[in-house]
């Protein structure tokens, strides 16, 4: 069933994360070696490095835009080499791009730690909650989806605060991270795969309902102004301007609090 606001029919995204508690480990191991070789590997360590990256948004950008019915007004980006030094900027240790909002930004440590534990790209993560919630902790929407990343009550394990960030942050990111794996790292899929379960991930795009259409156009939309590395992103413009706006209120209300 679709969620709307309340208070805005046009522009709510939100998906329905599931009570998953799998967890995508890093593609990373750890092997004994030779003493000369540790200081190397620990400074390895220290460099965020994760599948789900610019690599893997660039992909996903290229196969919307070769196979997509949903390319129509997304921005596209240049090729990986001509963008990599400008988007580097934004995803060097686990740096956030500007383009998010300030309610968003406020969650940047947590977002850090996040794409660290569900190996997710920061700068996905915060797109996630930028669409969902705006960074508001306690948003409800009006089919009762709850939290920073807008999850259903009944995927909560009982006695869970589904307002708790790490808890809701655990539910959402937990299946984000499993729709990633189930699309083979095709960002625009994941996006679907959130918003309307991960059976549409392999159906194709023209049978997915408007409310993903519109989720995947807003959110590939605003990746590729940060992939080109842009410092304003004119699709979030667009999402504040179509609704948006109202919910980042009510998320700095909140946030004062």
């Amino acid at each position: 069933m679709a969620r709307r606001w309340v208070y805005d029919n046009e522009f709510n995204m939100g998906g329905r994360p599931t009570a998953t508690s799998h967890k995508i480990p890093l593609r990373t191991a750890a092997a004994f070696t030779p003493a000369r070789w540790v200081p190397a590997l620990l400074t390895l360590l220290f460099i965020p490095v994760s599948v789900r990256s610019w690599g893997a948004l660039h992909s996903s950008l290229a196969h919307l835009s070769h196979q997509s019915p949903l390319a129509a007004n997304i921005s596209r980006s240049p090729s990986y080499g001509e963008s990599q030094q400008k988007s580097s900027e934004f995803s060097a240790a686990g740096t956030l791009s500007p383009v998010f909002t300030p309610q968003v930004q406020s969650w940047s440590t947590e977002i850090s730690r996040w794409a660290v534990e569900f190996d997710l790209d920061p700068n996905l993560i915060a797109l996630v909650m930028q669409i969902e919630s705006c960074g508001h902790p306690s948003v409800r929407s009006s089919a009762g989806a709850l939290g920073l990343f807008q999850v259903m009550p009944f995927h909560f394990a009982e006695g869970e605060d589904p307002f708790d960030p790490q808890t809701n942050a655990k539910r959402g990111l937990s299946y984000l991270a499993r729709s990633f794996d189930l699309s083979h790292g095709q960002v625009d899929l994941a996006l679907a795969g959130y918003n309307g379960g991960h059976g549409v991930i392999d159906r194709d795009p023209s049978t997915w309902a408007s409310e993903t259409r519109r989720y995947v156009q807003w959110g590939m939309g605003i990746l590729g102004d940060i992939y080109q590395g842009e410092f304003k992103s004119t699709h979030l413009d667009a999402w504040l301007a179509a609704g948006g706006a109202n919910l980042c209120q009510r998320a700095s209300d909140a946030l004062k609090d």
